[in-house]
């Protein structure tokens, strides 16, 4: 069946596709229906049926006699590390950590807030809170300790679930002084904390709360799973919102079960007994997904990978992985691809992966040239695709599992089933194909998606339903082709005003990306008198690129007047070693620009380098900008 057929099912029988989908999950009580919209415009999905994610996860390979299939690889350079856990080795420890939970009153409906890097024991807290249907918030290992407060007060956890420490290239984090910190200025307290020791680091505990991860569970009764509604949330998750106080993404079960089943074998390929590695931290929606839950209910094997990309030792680090364990499908952050592209220009570091299959990209937009290099040396297709972390997977895709579209460079293809997305102009009409716009999603969104935010339905309407009635605004801006190919240009606070031309910073940065000196670059729109709003470009060289940056920068700004024209106004840039991101990758624009206009600005809860920001400082104030 080609996609056009899938997507058009769809579209005819929305009820009848997702009921089918709904065939490749276990059910205690199967759903005798897919929508629920009875408080629309707040949709859910098979809210009458019952069903447990743990058990999807992992009892039902051992059952189905995979009880030896390896279920999560860890490999982790910066210890030295690599070990297996199988399917039936994963059911045992984590019914007797959820056992343990229970015995200290953890039940169905309890928060539990879990604060560690990337071990195989994150995943069996996930998954053994999913057994007794508490309510998991993984919250990033080595957060700042305010923000795990701001959490801890939100979603008001029983227990916390934490490791002694992370462990960095060049140092170990200490997680343990900031959980106490954390819950010292919260204002709500856990029952108690579970704290997994490492041997980098072994943590003192607190005496009466704290509880070492091993005598926790010492001679504590396995636990069966327990059944949980349709509705009843698997996770919470937070996303840092425009207001500066985090969102908490509510996770529905069923659908999260349903929708993550369906993508695994549509969109990345890959049944059971395959091996599936996406290269995020547990603590974004990227590891919630597709390191933990998705490959796990699918029968695969998981990749849990405690290293970077380059630096670990090398930037031929993912690719001795990949060839190690057999990887089938990879997905990493364009962002990565570029940090090994700027250490391997060349390629040179990279081997044959004959197991490999496709490299999926998402996180941020991946510019041509980094899919070029990407394509050029991995000899595999390249598949950008595009979601968010409110949906919980691909809005837009290249359905490798049902057909493998023609690849259109800078576009991450096409709405995947459930996604009827639309291009809108300001008044909330749907423009024509090439123009410029915001993305929005036509309501009901599909099974697994947010149906609100945690204790804050009034921020959720706001934030999403109230600007285009009918519709979920994604934030995003771009415009759909007459082929129906989706391409994501900016966030729209990106999308800038240069005299009454409204330009896409994307755009700006495919072509600054195309110059064979620049590794990584981005593009601002800074306040200008005269036209509003004028753009700017930061540019990353590749390491051994020795050449004048004025004459780089001088070469930049033709190809940007060349490609996109005079209209774009792009007359300046600037050389700087590395550009400010978070910790997942994302290049923080919206902080640059208020330095740039000499806004008042808070430094940014995820920032992965706090020190960056003064070397942006530096180089803006180089421009005669950064005043106030």
């Amino acid at each position: 069946m080609s996609y056009a057929q899938v997507y058009g099912q769809w579209q005819q029988d929305p009820d009848g596709f997702w009921l089918s989908a709904a065939g490749g999950i276990d059910w205690v009580k199967r759903p005798s229906k897919a929508l629920d919209d009875s408080r629309a415009p707040l949709y859910e999905w098979f809210t009458d049926a019952q069903v447990n994610t743990c058990w999807n996860a992992v009892d039902r390979h051992v059952i189905a006699g995979r009880g030896k299939q390896p279920a999560i690889i860890h490999d982790s350079p910066v210890t030295g590390t690599k070990h297996v856990i199988t399917y039936a080795e994963l059911q045992d420890r984590v019914s007797r950590l959820a056992g343990a939970l229970k015995a200290k009153g953890i039940c169905k409906g309890d928060r539990v807030i879990i604060y560690m890097p990337m071990v195989p024991e994150a995943l069996e807290a996930m998954l053994a809170c999913a057994r007794l249907g508490a309510i998991h918030s993984v919250v990033f290992g080595g957060f700042a300790a305010h923000e795990l407060a701001v959490r801890i007060d939100d979603c008001a956890p029983k227990a916390i679930i934490a490791a002694s420490c992370g462990i960095e290239p060049s140092r170990v984090v200490h997680y343990k002084p900031l959980l106490d910190s954390a819950i010292e200025q919260a204002t709500h307290k856990p029952d108690f904390c579970v704290i997994f020791q490492r041997e980098q680091e072994v943590a003192k505990l607190t005496e009466g709360r704290d509880h070492a991860w091993h005598e926790f569970q010492y001679g504590v009764e396995p636990v069966d799973c327990t059944p949980v509604e349709g509705n009843h949330p698997a996770y919470i998750l937070y996303t840092s919102g425009t207001t500066g106080a985090p969102k908490g993404v509510v996770r529905p079960t069923a659908g999260h079960l349903v929708a993550l089943n369906w993508t695994m074998r549509a969109i990345y390929n890959c049944g059971a007994g395959d091996v599936f590695w996406a290269a995020s931290d547990v603590g974004w929606v990227v590891g919630h997904s597709y390191i933990c839950y998705a490959p796990l209910i699918a029968g695969c094997t998981t990749v849990v990978y405690e290293g970077k990309p380059v630096g670990t030792p090398d930037a031929a680090a993912f690719w001795r992985v990949i060839n190690e364990h057999k990887v089938r499908s990879f997905f990493t952050a364009p962002t990565a691809l570029r940090a090994i592209k700027r250490d391997d220009p060349d390629g040179k570091l990279v081997p044959k992966l004959p197991t490999l299959q496709a490299l999926y990209l998402a996180g941020e937009r991946a510019d041509p040239d980094t899919i070029h290099w990407a394509q050029n040396h991995l000899k595999v297709p390249v598949i950008d695709h595009w979601w968010q972390t409110e949906t919980g997977y691909a809005i837009a895709a290249n359905p490798l599992g049902i057909e493998h579209l023609p690849v259109k460079i800078g576009s991450p293809s096409v709405p995947m089933p459930g996604f009827d997305v639309q291009v809108l102009d300001e008044g909330g009409h749907p423009v024509s194909p090439g123009t410029l716009g915001a993305i929005a999603i036509k309501l009901p969104l599909p099974p697994g998606t947010l149906p609100t935010l945690w204790n804050a339905e009034d921020r959720f309407r706001k934030s999403y339903l109230n600007h285009f009635p009918g519709y979920y605004e994604t934030g995003d801006a771009g415009y759909i082709d007459a082929d129906g190919y989706l391409y994501i240009m900016a966030r729209t606070d990106d999308v800038i005003n240069v005299a009454g031309h409204r330009l896409s910073t994307g755009a700006m940065e495919e072509v600054l990306a195309a110059h064979k000196d620049v590794a990584e670059c981005a593009v601002i729109g800074v306040a200008d008198d005269l036209k509003g709003q004028s753009p700017l470009g930061f540019l990353c060289l590749n390491k051994g690129s020795n050449r004048p940056h004025d004459e780089v920068v001088k070469e930049c700004v033709k190809l940007v007047r060349d490609q996109i024209g005079p209209v774009a106004d792009f007359k300046r840039a600037v050389v700087v070693d590395r550009l400010p991101k978070t910790r997942s990758g994302k290049i923080l624009r919206g902080t640059m620009v208020k330095i740039a206009d000499g806004q008042p600005w808070k430094m940014p809860a995820t920032i992965d380098d706090p020190a960056i920001l003064d070397e942006i400082t530096t180089a803006l104030q180089s421009l005669g900008l950064a005043k106030g």
